[in-house]
């Protein structure tokens, strides 16, 4: 599995300066506000630069599926990334990026700059997103599912030969997560947690679902919404670090998995 080393050197300097993502629309929590760099932003740090490097491999403009948009975050995030980052090889170029979900916010995720918009349940049998694309990004999605390996699977079809899918949850060590989910699925909510990960599932899910898996890493060893010691890069990049070397740690975990050509 490729480590994906430099990580450790993608940006995190323009989650501090960015008041756009402290807005009212952006919809973080007000403690997530008071900080410098909120670890709660990292799910979409993870996955845009997980995109750029997509874009970086293909040398040209890619092709975003998002399954699962809610209010439009992920692209939100994208847009204002690509416009802040320093090193011209973490930036994303767009051909395209098509918005999939079950209930859409049409004015707001127009607003948002989706190319195109549809509405789609992925637990439904004949599941299928409009048009192929070069990676799908599925961020706090498959732990809404019942059957998160078929609903891979029904990803990964709509994904272009050599393209890749990026998904995002919250992690468990293996041993821990049958138990965890007998216990979640039966007082779950609707549209709560019912599927519990780790990350030799995640393995196994990509490689059920014909993937192969590149790349995967925990993301946090803690979180201390509104904390000062939220304010320290240092602290982020400890909880980056920490996450890497200890994926399995009760925490979240973000994954990149590629089809082959």
């Amino acid at each position: 599995m490729n480590s994906y080393n430099h990580t450790q050197k993608w940006e995190i300097e323009f989650l501090e300066t960015e008041e756009v993502l402290r807005s009212k629309n952006f919809g973080i929590t007000a403690e997530a506000k008071q900080v410098r760099y909120p670890i709660r932003l990292l799910r979409y740090w993870f996955g845009y630069h997980l995109l750029a490097e997509e874009c970086r491999r293909a040398g040209r403009p890619i092709d975003v599926g998002e399954i699962g948009i809610h209010n439009g975050q992920m692209l939100l995030f994208a847009k204002l990334a690509s416009s802040k980052v320093k090193d011209p090889a973490q930036a994303l170029q767009i051909a395209s990026w098509l918005g999939v979900d079950a209930v859409l916010k049409h004015d707001r995720l127009t607003k948002a700059g989706y190319s195109e918009l549809q509405e789609a349940n992925l637990e439904d049998p004949d599941f299928k997103i409009a048009k192929p694309c070069d990676t799908a990004i599925c961020l706090h999605v498959f732990e809404h599912l019942s059957d998160p390996e078929e609903a891979l699977r029904k990803i990964a079809i709509n994904v272009r030969p050599g393209g890749s899918v990026i998904g995002g949850f919250p992690v468990l060590p293996h041993p821990l997560i049958g138990i965890r989910e007998k216990q979640v699925r039966k007082t779950a909510q609707p549209m709560g947690h019912v599927s519990i990960f780790s990350p030799e599932r995640v393995k196994s899910m990509a490689e059920s679902a014909g993937l192969k898996l590149e790349f995967s890493s925990g993301a946090f060893f803690a979180r201390r919404k509104g904390s000062s010691i939220e304010n320290s890069p240092e602290w982020l990049r400890f909880n980056l670090w920490w996450g890497k070397t200890f994926p399995w740690w009760p925490g979240e975990i973000y994954w990149l998995a590629r089809k082959p050509l």
